[in-house]
């Protein structure tokens, strides 16, 4: 696999049909938008906050983050049902509510 390939699949959106949320900051206070079919990712990085991340799809772990409110769309492939119940990696997830507090 080329470099190009991988890289291109870390810029690729979630699902170009999935509709604008606000992402809540409980620590910081922040409000940042997900734009349609845009990672929390993509829009947290683009907000300035620095998350750590490796893969990119889901199965690493790396940018595992706590929610604490809203009603989070898992696409991961490394999370237990139990661990749903308060993680989501943000690379992947998304949102089926219009806000989703994150514990940052």
């Amino acid at each position: 696999m080329s470099i190009s390939s991988v890289s291109s699949r870390r810029r690729r959106s979630i699902d170009p049909d999935t509709k604008p949320f606000t992402l809540s900051l409980a620590r910081s206070g922040a409000e940042i938008q997900v734009r349609a079919g845009q990672t929390m990712l993509a829009a947290l990085q683009e907000g300035g906050i620095d998350i750590a991340t490796s893969c990119c799809g889901g199965i690493c772990g790396a940018c595992k983050v706590g929610w604490i409110e809203g009603k989070p769309v898992h696409r991961d492939r490394i999370l237990s049902p139990y661990e749903r119940e308060r993680y989501l990696m943000v690379c992947v997830a998304g949102s089926d509510a219009e806000r989703l507090v994150l514990d940052l």
